[in-house]
């Protein structure tokens, strides 16, 4: 029995629309009534959307219901980054394979789901448990971002290509412009993010500011601050209470030196979304301009969420574990512990990068030159990839190879010095 389609939004480049936030206010007069975020609309309206849903149906549930059903938690653990929202999903998505077996669409959502946790192998599976799934431009775009978080660059390129030529969403586009990025063509890359603005409805500003936001980490990330700094504002205009905004603003005003703008913007982050990557950023912020006794209560915070994570035997925060321990505890052994999990699961240049640096803070420097050109070898344009290359082949005696991945770094970004973020 097929269900009428009710479509997650589909992760973006291997990455789902990482989109939350609670209240943010805009500057107002006293006489002027404040006005709920668009943030705190729609969890509003999904709130509202689910209690339809679930209250004249305590006992049992149409599948056409139970799919809506998971389709508005699944849309509000994205707004409030909750995992017991996603904990939901899970359970209507178990309840919808007992009564349906391989729906395609239940199929799809479950692929959907395990990418955004970082679990291939059951998203591939998901994918192949329909013949029905084989032709659908959706689950073709989830297996090339499969792809491209195991390495398969022009496997992914090729398919998003296809599925531009076919029909130009901007699923598809926003896709090829992260790959586009990643591959060095940073001008190709703003030009399709910019073709994806123009397939965005009135009626998504949230996917609208997305979009804004990518092309203003793309900017920020060679250096042009004041093209940053206009994509996010207008992305802020377009979505008030966008958590993202915030922390991509605090990011930007702590590469200016407007260190005090940047915490309070992060801080308001966290508090809307509660993410250990978050709390991170900040412990990092305050080493960075060395008031150490007040990064430690934000790392400690980190810290125990990535370990509850991974009790709850998640994997998604692997690679910011192997980044903690060799950045912020210094502990080499345990960064290459979960280093190497994570290149086993995920096998890209990203990972071979952190098991690269993790190595080298463990001190077996020759492994380290080895798995760092391993991740040069793959052709992404990365200032973390440079950064850490030229480091490690400085050590290993290779001065030449140091020069040339410095000089390297310099081209893409002269401004790599100022504080950033490693995500």
């Amino acid at each position: 029995m097929a269900i009428a389609r009710v479509r997650p939004v589909v992760a973006v480049a291997g990455c789902l629309l990482a989109v939350a936030a609670a209240t943010w206010l805009a500057p107002d007069l006293e006489d002027r009534p404040i006005r709920p975020s668009d943030f705190d609309s729609e969890v509003r309206a999904l709130d509202q959307d689910i209690g339809t849903i679930v209250a004249p149906a305590r006992q049992s549930m149409a599948p056409q219901q139970a799919l809506r059903l998971a389709h508005g938690l699944y849309r509000r653990g994205t707004l409030t980054q909750r995992s017991s929202d996603f904990d939901r999903v899970h359970e209507v998505l178990d309840g919808l394979n007992r009564d349906l077996g391989a729906d395609p669409d239940v199929l799809l959502f479950r692929a959907t789901l395990d990418l955004r946790f970082h679990r291939l192998g059951a998203a591939r599976a998901s994918l192949a448990g329909s013949p029905h799934l084989g032709g659908d431009v959706e689950a073709q775009l989830i297996a090339a971002d499969i792809d491209v978080q195991q390495g398969r660059y022009d496997r992914a390129q090729r398919t998003y290509e296809r599925a531009v030529e076919a029909q130009p969403t901007w699923p598809a586009l926003a896709r090829l412009a992260h790959l586009a990025a990643r591959r060095g063509d940073s001008a190709r890359a703003d030009r399709l993010y910019a073709e994806a603005e123009e397939d965005v409805t009135a009626k998504e500003m949230r996917t609208y500011a997305w979009l804004k936001l990518q092309r203003g980490q793309l900017a920020f990330t060679r250096g042009r601050y004041e093209d940053a700094q206009a994509h996010y504002a207008t992305a802020e205009r377009a979505y008030s209470g966008f958590w993202l905004v915030d922390e991509y603003m605090a990011e930007l005003l702590a590469a200016r030196g407007r260190f005090d703008e940047a915490i309070a913007r992060y801080t308001r982050a966290a508090a809307r979304a509660p993410r250990p990557d978050l709390f991170q950023q900040i412990g990092d912020l305050y080493g960075f301009i060395g008031r150490v006794d007040d990064a430690g209560p934000w790392h400690r915070r980190a810290l125990e969420g990535y370990v509850a994570s991974v009790d709850r035997g998640e994997v998604q925060f692997l690679h910011h574990l192997a980044g903690y321990y060799a950045d912020v505890a210094r502990d080499g052994a345990s960064a290459v512990k979960w280093a190497r999990r994570d290149v086993e699961l995920r096998p890209h240049y990203a990972t071979d990068d952190a098991l690269a640096w993790s190595l080298y803070v463990a001190g077996d420097i020759q492994e380290a030159a080895r798995v760092a050109d391993r991740a040069l070898a793959s052709g992404i344009v990365d200032g973390h990839v440079y950064y850490h290359a030229a480091t490690i082949k400085a050590a290993a005696g290779d001065a030449d190879g140091a020069a040339r991945w410095l000089k390297a770094l310099h081209q893409l970004n002269p401004r790599y010095r100022d504080f950033h973020v490693h995500r």
